[in-house]
């Protein structure tokens, strides 16, 4: 298939990307699920950079 790097927690963390979109950016709902103590956390762990932030913001200025 091609696919290099791949294991359990890049499911866990696939997961909490596409239910964190999904759940319209609830990060206390991915946050509890993972038992992480922070958003800071939770969000770094599934990957929103910097520019999904950005994006984000320009949503909710709308």
């Amino acid at each position: 298939m091609g696919i290099e790097n791949f294991g359990t927690h890049s499911l866990r963390k696939t997961w909490g990307y596409w239910t964190y979109k999904i759940s319209k950016y609830n990060i206390g709902l991915i946050m509890d699920t993972f038992n992480h103590s922070s958003p800071n956390i939770t969000l770094r762990y599934i990957g929103i950079n910097q520019d999904q932030k950005d994006e984000l913001y320009s949503i909710v200025q709308l």
